[in-house]
């Protein structure tokens, strides 16, 4: 007899629903196994080879561990908020919320069509507004905790797509989606402080059985290192300050380089002779992103600033001050002391412009032919007071120094940046806050949650730069949770990422209606026993 899987696999994928085959278990005295996969993105798509791939692996594993007696959970939802899905809607004038349905339900078609083992009485929808009243439930702990706040900061903001973009979105100084030209600008956006956390990031790798390359890239992409803070004084009077891991080295600085973006420029406007090149340099600067600008391999650009100068505290000797789209206000101070002798990119820049390089660190190589790098160990030269120490002696003599004669600190520093949580779109969660010109930024009340996305109109990104919201005025009014006068709401939405931080916490109590989840569930399933997603390992 010919087999008809359009008749045989709906019939018993309909009866292990019904009857609630792979359903998790609420029987805690069951060892439990909690299998997790990467929530899908519902496209218009549809599933991809990408999808099964890791289902199927994962359904193999879950599969074995029912067979040997344990209550297993392996769930499956929808990371449904974010740009991919409002682009689509506005370029096929759909509503947001019609494009997600349609998407998941045919994702969800699709999936079941498979017969994988998942637990449908556990989906969750990151748009379901009993969902992301968690969401916003977790941003007003984070507020209130003062790991949530808003500051003004230089982002890449698209002239087309009208929206902030990540630097990966950044292509040659166009937007990846659309090719139109990408500025930078400064906008107030709500961060969350994960700097905070930059050392148990680290520390508690110890703590987790990964792989030992997935553990390196999180040691690099937090960038931890130990140095100095120190205060160059410019001959204006003001303090330039710097981060560097090698204090040792000051008596080879010969010259500063300051951000495109520094604050200082504006104030020292009518003292510089050259203003007109250092704005045209700020406006090239403006088009790349901080990736395409701290591209080791690119040619060295600058412009000298013509009309103040820096003093090495060191030595009291003055020296130049550039300003070079390698240097990042977001990284350290967004100014640096350049020792050629010892550093490449430093030393390029120096030959270019024909700047002193001074060796400071003995190498033997002549270093007015090329860097001499290779300087982690050593003995110190033509430096003074540390003159004839090794590196590590001279650093802590350097550093005493400078804290005795209040001209530095020792200071550890980051490359982990917060993270930028607002977007000025529509589709996403909104963020539960208020602005009142006597209280400032309130929290909500959590019995007002979840604060609900209102119907509009128009979702189409604004030329102003703000969230489509901002034009929903009968929305934005409100009053103060704590003074009662007038306030607007915040028309930001939060990124696609909120919700898909912290799904696998709901998927061990999805229908609870007082918590993200029990205290119960959450002690009975954490963690997650395996989770298929991220890195794949070959």
């Amino acid at each position: 007899m010919k087999y008809n899987h359009k008749n045989v696999e709906p019939k018993w994928q309909k009866i292990w629903e019904d009857k609630g085959v792979f359903h998790a278990e609420n029987d805690t005295s069951k060892e439990k196994f909690y299998a997790l996969i990467e929530f899908p993105y519902p496209s218009g798509q549809g599933l991809h080879v990408g999808h099964p791939r890791p289902y199927t692996a994962l359904d193999t594993v879950a599969r074995k561990r029912r067979l040997q007696g344990y209550n297993v959970l392996y769930p499956i939802g929808w990371d449904a908020f974010g740009l991919p899905t409002e682009n689509y809607a506005i370029k096929n004038h759909i509503h947001p919320e019609i494009v997600t349905k349609q998407n998941i339900a045919r994702f969800k078609k699709q999936i079941q069509s498979l017969g994988i083992s998942f637990d449908w009485s556990r989906e969750v929808n990151t748009t379901d507004p009993e969902y992301y009243k968690w969401t916003q439930w977790i941003f007003l702990q984070l507020f209130k905790k003062g790991l949530a706040y808003k500051k003004e900061m230089n982002v890449n903001w698209c002239t087309s797509c009208k929206c902030v973009l990540a630097n990966e979105e950044v292509v040659n100084g166009n937007c990846e989606r659309c090719g139109s030209e990408v500025i930078r600008k400064v906008k107030s956006q709500w961060m969350l402080k994960i700097t905070e956390y930059a050392d148990r990031l680290i520390n508690d790798l110890d703590l987790v059985d990964y792989p030992a390359r997935v553990k390196a890239q999180q040691i690099n992409w937090i960038g931890r290192s130990t140095g100095a803070e120190v205060d160059f004084t410019a001959t204006t009077g003001d303090t330039l300050t710097v981060y560097t891991t090698r204090c040792d080295t000051l008596f080879g600085a010969t010259y500063m380089v300051i951000s495109p973006e520094h604050p200082l420029i504006e104030k020292w406007a009518d003292k510089l002779n050259n203003i007109d090149e250092i704005r045209a340099y700020q406006l090239e600067a403006s088009k790349k992103s901080d990736f395409e600008r701290t591209e080791v391999a690119k040619e060295k650009t600058g412009v000298r600033l013509d009309g103040v100068e820096a003093v090495n505290p060191v030595n009291n000797k003055k020296i130049p001050i550039f300003v070079s789209d390698y240097v990042l206000v977001s990284y350290g101070t967004g100014a640096i002391m350049a020792v050629p002798a010892h550093d490449t990119r430093d030393w390029e820049f120096a030959k270019k412009f024909d700047l002193p390089i001074i060796e400071v660190v003995k190498g033997g190589e002549n270093v007015q032919e090329e860097a001499f790098t290779d300087c982690a160990t050593g003995v110190l030269t033509n430096s003074g007071f540390i003159d004839g120490l090794s590196v590590e002696d001279a650093k802590e003599k350097m550093i005493k120094w400078l804290e005795e004669n209040k001209l530095g600190r020792a200071k550890v520093n980051y490359k982990l940046r917060d993270w930028v949580f607002s977007r000025q779109r529509y589709w996403g969660e909104p963020i539960p806050i208020v602005y009142c010109e006597k209280c400032g930024y309130v929290p909500i009340d959590e019995s007002e949650l979840p604060l609900k996305l209102p119907m509009v109109d128009s979702y189409e990104p604004t030329d102003t730069g703000e969230s489509p919201l901002a034009k929903m005025t009968d929305w934005i009014n409100t009053t103060c949770p704590c003074c009662g006068g007038k306030a607007l709401r915040e028309t930001d939405t939060m990124p696609q990422w909120a919700g898909s931080s912290w799904y696998f916490l709901r998927y061990m109590d999805p229908h609870n209606s007082e918590a993200l989840a029990s205290k119960e569930a959450l002690e009975y399933w954490s963690p997650v026993d395996w989770y298929n997603g991220g890195l794949v390992l070959t």
